[in-house]
């Protein structure tokens, strides 16, 4: 029999406190059913959303997980074993399975689907070329529908989604201001990154600095809501466009936060607010990966990789990403 080592929920978390909810279990792996697929993890991404299946709030875009589940989340690794011929042994593999050794799925329910082995750095599925990217893609694209010379500002930005949204809004031929805490993240959004402006909201006045932008802002990717957002609103642009994709800001509250003191600028400058989903668009993932992975190629679009080791440490990881201490994409390496 082979072990597998696993992330157990065993209570909802208060606050950052997980390692009083989660706990690290064994067991022998069970043998297949039909049309499961098992993979040996090799990554496993740390996403801030998954902050909300912990809790026992109903009302978020999916169910919570319930108590002794195992932790799932999105994962990158090899097909070990298999039921399902589409799946067959040795492929690499991406899809939400669980934080483990091993991670079961049945491939429809998981969004399982094998990805390019070729690529330099396969990492870059959870990456560049992962669903990060698409967020960013989908949403300064098509939600925020940013056009060329139109102002567009992204918070959270130096995080995996905000700094490719600030990426994808420069391609697209946006000018682009990046808001992130503290002067190294700044400094990456515009040396290496090549953002128009940034904002350290730790340090600096967000609304002042918004209020500097002559004509207005046209469109916001919005990761964290908050206080953030109420800086952003009253500095849009008429008929300028919000593209909600996170609220960090809310994720550790097991009861909703109020919404925005400012949401009066909603009607007085003629906004559009719309929150998206990523698992939405999954059915269209082969359609954006021609345009990031030619971005990718030509440099054009990156993502800085903050990898930690071993399973025994996701909790770690997970708690770096959260609180907002790491750049760019937060990875646990498991095997």
């Amino acid at each position: 029999m082979t072990e597998n080592r696993f992330w157990r929920l065993d209570r909802h978390p208060e606050g950052s406190d997980f390692e009083s909810a989660l706990s690290l279990q064994i067991e022998d792996v069970a043998p297949l059913s039909e049309g499961e697929v098992r993979v040996k993890v090799g990554w496993l991404s740390m996403d801030a959303g998954t902050r909300m299946w912990m809790s026992p709030r109903t009302d978020g875009y999916q169910p919570p997980l319930p108590l002794g589940s195992k932790m799932s989340g999105l994962v990158l690794g090899e097909v070990s074993e298999t039921r399902d011929p589409a799946f067959p042994v040795g492929a690499l593999v991406r899809g939400f399975g669980q934080w483990a050794d091993y991670a079961t799925m049945v491939p429809a329910l998981a969004g399982l689907e094998i990805v390019d082995e070729t690529l330099g750095d396969i990492r870059h599925h959870f990456g560049a070329l992962g669903m990060n990217a698409w967020t960013a893609y989908v949403g300064v694209k098509e939600v925020a529908a940013i056009k060329p010379g139109e102002w567009l500002v992204v918070s959270a930005a130096a995080g995996a989604t905000g700094s490719m949204a600030c990426q994808v809004g420069r391609n697209l031929g946006a000018k682009v201001v990046g808001i992130a805490g503290g002067p190294e993240k700044c400094r990456y959004l515009t040396e290496q990154l090549g953002v128009d402006i940034a904002i350290d909201y730790k340090n600096e006045d967000v609304a002042a600095r918004l209020a500097a932008i002559e004509g207005g802002v046209h469109a916001y990717f919005d990761n964290v809501g908050g206080p953030l957002l109420d800086a952003v609103l009253p500095n849009m642009a008429h008929y300028g466009r919000v593209a909600v994709c996170g609220m960090v800001a809310a994720y550790d509250n097991d009861a909703p936060l109020p919404g925005p003191a400012r949401f009066d600028q909603v009607l007085m400058r003629r906004l559009r607010i719309e929150g998206f989903f990523i698992p939405d668009f999954l059915h269209r993932g082969a359609e954006f990966l021609p345009t990031l992975r030619e971005w990718v190629d030509a440099g054009k679009l990156t993502v800085n990789l903050d990898e930690t080791q071993g399973l025994e440490n996701t909790l770690v990881a997970y708690r770096r990403m959260l609180s907002g201490k790491a750049i760019g994409k937060v990875i646990v390496k498991v095997a």
